[in-house]
This record gives structure tokens, C-alpha cells and sequence, in this order.
């Protein structure tokens, strides 16, 4: 990849003509409309912090170096002038952009907001005559990306859809951030009641491919790279999921959101619930002391409660197996039988085999699923053999 350094643009020509989107929250253009400020393999904007933002425009004001910017060269127009996306510096581009166009404000004399179009001259010709160093890029696009990949491993790290998103840039990313990454949209509340992260990081998009690719996100993006209808399908997939979900459940639960809901879906959704007894059956396990995860209510439910790992049910504690250990060893001693009571019953080599505490394991007399609690008058000790031999029954 050639790079050619040009040190003859200002700030004023890099934004002129800006154009930012309020609802995508991306920078759209700049240099009278010649540069792509944000190509689809660029994240979104993440700046507009109050702190970032901010911090570009001091910095400027305070005439300190903005460091070295980076664009590709994607061809020329009908003048003969050179078409441009940015690879590097887009949030602070966005940045200057933003304040120029009164966006945001930064603090002036005694800490009162001031804005580009109420600062003094002598600061806004500074601002707008600001030398720029930038990089021209020309290569291909294997080359362009592994570029962007090298040059995004300093500075706060992309996320992996915002990588994804550059490798397979094209019809379909395009076509799926317009739903998926718009901060703005309405149905995002619902969304991130079982979606953990933001449309802005792509982590919305990043949980709805998940979903339909049953995790194999990388060769889903690949095969529908230039079929932007997929992301139609996209979108249906992931909404059926969360209409789903709230078909089965009645109520969204904190502990909801970020569950495995696809492989959920994918596993259960042709079985038949009542919303009511689930919904009964939810707050009846949440109000059990001995559930220690309430995250795993919810798979528990679906798979018809065959699975207690599931909820982490509390175990017995340490003197309490001390406790039922020494008794069952004074007695099994009395009666020269095993201390473990399936032992002492089989008649086998181990019949009358005491067991050291090390060697046996504290196990549900009544098991928890069936109504037994976890306390010391529904514990015994079993050697880890038959412990681990009697499961739930």
C-alpha cells in the first residue's frame, strides 16, 4: 500500500460541507462532499461524551498537534479532484465537525459554554486554519484493511462487529446498521431488556447475528456480503426471537437480558407454555433461598425443570457435613456397617468400609427438585461413588 503525505489541508477544508447524522450518530461528509467520513467499515461515532469531544476542540484552541490522520483515495470526480474516505480519524473529524456546526460547546472564561459561532475571531481563525497532516492511502482492499485492522490495535479497541463490519463492508453490513445501529430508534428499550450492549458498538447487530447463525457470525457475513434483502431476514429472525421470548414470559426480568435467548429459541420454540404458569413459576423460584442463579431460572423452566445445575442450588455447608458425618460414622462403627448408607446396603466388598470424610460427598436425602431443603436434616453423606451414581432422583 503507497501513502503520501500532504500537509496543505486545514481543518476549514476538511469540513467543509459537513454533514453529520443526529439518528445514526455517524459523520457523513466533508471536503465540499468528497470525502466519506464514516465508510460502513468505520464504528460509529463515540465521541459526543461531553469529554472527548471536548477534548479535541482544547486541544486545537490550545494549539497542540491532533496527530496523523488517514485517507484512502477512492477515485476522482467529473473535475478530476480526488474522492476520499477516511481510515483513520473519523471521531475526531466528526469532532471538529460537530462543534462547527454547533453541535456541542466547550468551556470558555469562567467554565460558561461556548460555542464555535460565539468564540472570539482570533480563536475561531485558529480553529478553522489549523494545518492538518494526512496520509493519501492507495491499495487494494485487502490491503486497506489489514491496515485499518493494524492501525485500530492502539486507542480504545474496536469491538469485534466493528472489525466484522470492515471485513465484510458492503450491501449487507450497510443494509443492517440502517436497523440495527440506529441509537435512536424507538424499539431499542424493548430490545435491551434480553440484549446486552448498544447499537452504537454494534452490539445489537452483533447479538442478532448470533442468533441466526447459530454463532457462526463470520460465514453468515460472508455469504450474504452483497445481499442487502438479508438483511430483511435479519431482522425477522431477531424480532421473532424477542416476540417470542415475550410470549413464554410475561414479565422482562433483569436477569433476562444477555441470556443465550437464540440457542433458547432454537431449542424450545415449538414447545407449548402458559404464560401464566411460567410467569408463577419464574417468582416462585426467585423467591427460593436455595437458587443462587437467577439467570438459570429461565432455561430451567424451558427445559421443563429437568436440570437443576442450572439454578447453582445451594450446597450444604462445611459443618453441616461434618456434622452428618460424625454421626453416621459413630453409628456405622455401632453396627460394623459402612458409613455410606448405599454401601452399607449392597452387600459388596464395601459393606462395611468406613469412609474418610475426603472420600464422600454431601447429597439431598430429598432431592431439592422434589421439595427437599438444604439444611441439615435432609443431608447424608455418600461415598463419591454412589453420590455421583444417584443424580436426581
Amino acid at each position: 500500500m503507497k501513502t503520501t503525505l500532504r500537509t496543505n489541508l486545514t481543518i476549514n477544508d476538511v469540513c467543509k460541507g459537513f454533514a453529520y447524522n443526529e439518528l445514526e450518530g455517524r459523520g457523513l461528509f466533508g471536503l465540499g462532499g468528497r470525502l466519506t467520513i464514516q465508510p460502513e467499515y468505520q464504528r460509529n461515532y463515540i465521541y459526543a461524551d461531553g469529554k472527548r469531544d471536548v477534548a479535541v476542540i482544547n486541544s486545537i484552541l490550545k494549539g497542540y498537534p491532533l496527530g496523523l490522520l488517514y485517507f484512502v483515495q477512492t477515485g476522482t470526480n467529473a473535475q478530476g479532484e480526488g474522492l476520499y474516505e477516511v481510515l483513520d480519524g473519523q471521531q475526531r473529524i466528526t469532532s471538529i465537525g460537530r462543534f462547527l456546526t454547533g453541535k456541542f460547546a466547550v468551556p470558555g472564561d469562567q467554565g460558561l459554554p461556548s460555542y464555535f459561532h460565539a468564540l472570539p475571531q482570533d480563536q475561531k481563525d485558529r480553529v478553522l486554519n489549523t494545518p492538518l497532516l494526512i496520509y493519501i492511502c492507495d491499495g487494494t482492499e485487502t490491503e486497506i484493511k489489514a491496515w485499518f485492522r493494524t492501525i485500530n490495535i492502539s486507542g480504545e479497541p474496536l469491538k469485534e462487529q466493528e472489525l466484522r463490519n470492515a471485513i465484510y463492508s458492503g450491501p449487507f453490513v450497510t443494509a443492517a446498521k440502517a436497523i440495527f445501529s440506529n441509537s435512536a430508534d424507538a424499539r431499542l428499550p424493548r430490545w435491551n431488556s434480553y440484549v446486552k450492549g448498544t447499537a452504537k458498538r454494534q452490539e445489537i447487530l452483533e447479538t442478532a447475528l448470533n442468533w441466526i447463525s447459530n454463532g457462526h457470525i463470520d460465514d453468515h457475513m460472508a455469504r450474504h456480503r452483497n445481499d442487502a434483502t438479508a438483511a430483511k431476514a435479519l431482522e425477522q429472525h431477531f424480532l421473532a426471537v424477542i416476540d417470542w421470548i415475550e410470549s413464554v414470559f410475561p414479565t422482562p426480568e433483569k436477569e433476562m437480558c444477555g441470556l443465550e435467548w437464540g440457542n433458547l429459541y432454537a431449542t424450545h420454540h415449538t414447545t407449548g407454555y402458559d404464560k401464566d404458569i411460567v410467569g408463577a413459576r419464574v417468582q416462585e423460584l426467585y423467591g427460593d433461598s436455595f437458587v443462587k442463579n437467577r439467570k438459570g431460572v429461565f432455561a430451567y423452566i424451558l427445559g421443563g425443570e429437568t436440570n437443576p445445575r442450572l439454578l447453582d442450588v445451594r450446597v450444604f455447608d462445611t459443618s453441616i457435613k461434618r456434622e452428618t458425618y460424625g454421626q453416621q460414622t459413630k453409628t456405622a462403627q455401632a453396627t460394623k456397617t459402612s458409613n455410606c448408607p448405599h454401601c452399607a446396603m449392597s452387600g459388596n466388598a464395601h459393606a462395611a468400609k468406613i469412609w474418610k470424610f475426603e472420600e464422600m460427598e454431601a447429597d439431598h436425602v430429598t432431592a431439592w427438585t422434589k421439595g427437599g431443603t438444604t439444611d441439615a436434616s435432609n443431608c447424608e453423606m455418600l461415598c463419591t461413588t454412589h453420590n455421583r451414581a444417584k443424580g436426581n432422583r
